[in-house]
């Protein structure tokens, strides 16, 4: 029995948890997928073959599919439970190239790539899918692709000169501090100024020592603090005027880059009815 639901979709990608309870050792009839995908194992194990070659999975091998190849599968453990990322033409072009060719399908998990499978699972729990869980995805993405083509690809290219460089990040700043529509996720801020996620995000990390993610969610507890200071009440408002998924992502974020929630912030900001400073007292 196969069930697959949904964890993350947007229109360059979908991610989804895969779980299998068949057990048996024979291959089963041939499936043919249409999206570029990359499947990786969180329990159990089963059997993949492609053009005559089987690969064993689980999870220190995983594997990346194309579309219309026709596959095969066996599962003579009892089952699995799998994360599989489906990518769009254009996502997979800016990844791995125009015409890539592939020198393998199966991927070696090792230990760094296993993280970077856990970091996506909890960024999806994180509930930013337009900016933490895309730039999580990116990283294990470019990972991936570049285990698996032959010869250099966009995601692994070398870095922009450092002047180049530069002047990215600060256009995306300008875009991300003016609230460009396109700046509310990743994905179509990188688009805007026409380069890729990927070199986007790493420019971020170079240029500036931090994510683009958390520079966007910096701009935005700014803008928090601002309206807390000037007497802000609602934080459900506050969450959905600056982008937030919901108040709990908000008081989270908060909390996470400043050390206090925002009802601790509005106390700290607001001085309390009727207290003056003795310092600031007018002369009777």
């Amino acid at each position: 029995m196969l069930s697959v639901s949904s964890l993350a979709s947007r229109p360059e990608y979908s991610i989804s948890a895969v779980t299998c309870r068949d057990d048996h050792v024979r291959w089963s009839g041939p499936e043919v997928c249409d999206t570029h995908r990359v499947v990786l194992v969180r329990r159990g194990r089963f059997r993949r073959r492609v053009a005559g070659t089987p690969t064993d999975v689980d999870a220190t091998v995983g594997y990346v599919g194309l579309p219309d190849e026709e596959e095969h599968f066996a599962h003579p453990a009892g089952g699995d439970e799998c994360t599989s990322i489906s990518l769009t033409p254009d996502w997979w072009r800016d990844l791995a190239g125009e015409s890539p060719s592939l020198r393998a399908d199966a991927l070696y998990i090792d230990a760094r790539l296993d993280l970077a499978h856990r970091r996506v699972l909890a960024a999806v729990q994180g509930r930013d899918a337009d900016y933490a869980l895309s730039e999580s995805l990116l990283g294990l993405l470019a990972a991936t692709v570049g285990q698996v083509v032959s010869g250099p690809t966009p995601a692994g290219a070398t870095r922009r000169p450092l002047k180049d460089e530069r002047a990215l990040v600060t256009s995306a700043r300008q875009v991300i501090s003016d609230g460009h529509p396109a700046s509310v996720a990743l994905l179509p801020l990188a688009e805007l100024l026409g380069v890729s996620p990927y070199r986007l995000s790493r420019a971020f990390s170079r240029e500036l020592g931090v994510s683009v993610t958390r520079y966007r969610n910096r701009v935005r507890v700014g803008q928090a603090l601002d309206r807390l200071e000037q007497g802000e009440n609602s934080l459900a408002a506050l969450a959905a005027d600056l982008g937030f998924a919901d108040q709990a992502h908000l008081c989270r974020t908060v909390r996470q880059l400043v050390g206090h929630t925002p009802t601790a912030l509005r106390q700290l900001l607001v001085p309390a009815s009727g207290v003056t400073d003795s310092h600031n007292r007018p002369p009777r």
